[in-house]
């Protein structure tokens, strides 16, 4: 008895985040009518009976304002990508004519700069939270259709038990490199109550291994006051998040020997951290 193929995990990865992401946008009829594919074909993609071509790919993930390869990511990956609402936020914003303008000078950043970003991150700053801890997240930065995207996680250990969560925090964003610098904004999609800037440059402009900048947070919570404080991304591997870069978040002691000494000499023994007073 011949046995049945096993189905392409490519092919139920992508249905799977198709279904996703239409599960947050409402009406497949009208997601249909906007790409421009008819609707039993596309339910044949949700289903994960039929592979699209590529130019029906390539539509679909410039409809959701998705790199094309992005997906096809595994599920858990693609989850802690697109969990949040920022895209719909994202798009109108864009539809203004003077944030197009702006943009517009964005995007035409040569896909050499753009790739020499992508990949998994360390975030290191020091905590506002926790005083005289660096905190250490896991990020992410991701070639969107048009725009490098990142996504990066937060987690403090309860200060009794440290193998335990007291808080957790995701932030959804753009990476813009524009003049040799690199600008982030990013919006915190859990609590939904905090968005941050940042800006960096590279140590030396052929590797990504490090970039030093400033972050500042500003929080829709009167007990979580605005901050700005050095930080560092150190670049780990090419790739999305895993399960095992988020077992790595936490809040650390200065001194933490995990700590890259490039990061800890940036960061200094001191948090310089400017909150109101």
């Amino acid at each position: 008895m011949t046995e049945a193929p096993l189905p392409d995990p490519r092919l139920l990865a992508f249905s799977a985040n198709l279904r996703r992401l239409c599960e947050q946008q409402g009406s497949i009829s009208r997601i249909c009518r906007k790409i421009g594919i008819n609707r039993q074909q596309f339910n044949k993609y949700l289903a994960g009976r039929h592979t699209p071509s590529t130019a029906n790919i390539r539509a679909i993930a410039n409809h959701f304002g998705l790199d094309p390869e992005v997906m096809f990511s595994p599920e858990e990956e693609f989850r802690a990508l697109i969990d949040g609402d920022f895209f719909d936020t994202f798009n109108r914003m864009r539809r203004m004519p003077q944030v197009a303008a702006f943009l517009s000078t964005a995007m035409a950043v040569p896909d050499s700069v753009r790739q020499s970003l992508v990949g998994v991150y360390d975030r290191y700053h020091y905590s506002s939270i926790y005083p005289r801890r660096i905190l250490r997240a896991s990020m992410c930065i991701y070639a969107g259709a048009d725009l490098l995207q990142h996504v990066y996680v937060e987690r403090f250990p309860h200060q009794d038990d440290r193998s335990r969560t007291a808080y957790r925090f995701r932030y959804h964003g753009f990476v813009l490199p524009i003049e040799g610098r690199i600008f982030t904004l990013d919006f915190e999609t859990e609590q939904r109550n905090e968005m941050t800037f940042g800006i960096y440059s590279q140590i030396q402009r052929n590797t990504k291994s490090v970039l030093l900048g400033i972050t500042s947070g500003i929080a829709a919570n009167m007990y979580r006051q605005p901050f700005s404080t050095r930080q560092a991304l150190h670049y780990r591997r090419p790739g999305l998040l895993s399960r095992q870069d988020l077992a790595r978040t936490s809040a650390l002691d200065f001194t933490d020997p995990s700590i890259p000494a490039e990061v800890r000499d940036y960061l200094g023994t001191e948090p310089e951290m400017i909150k109101p007073g």
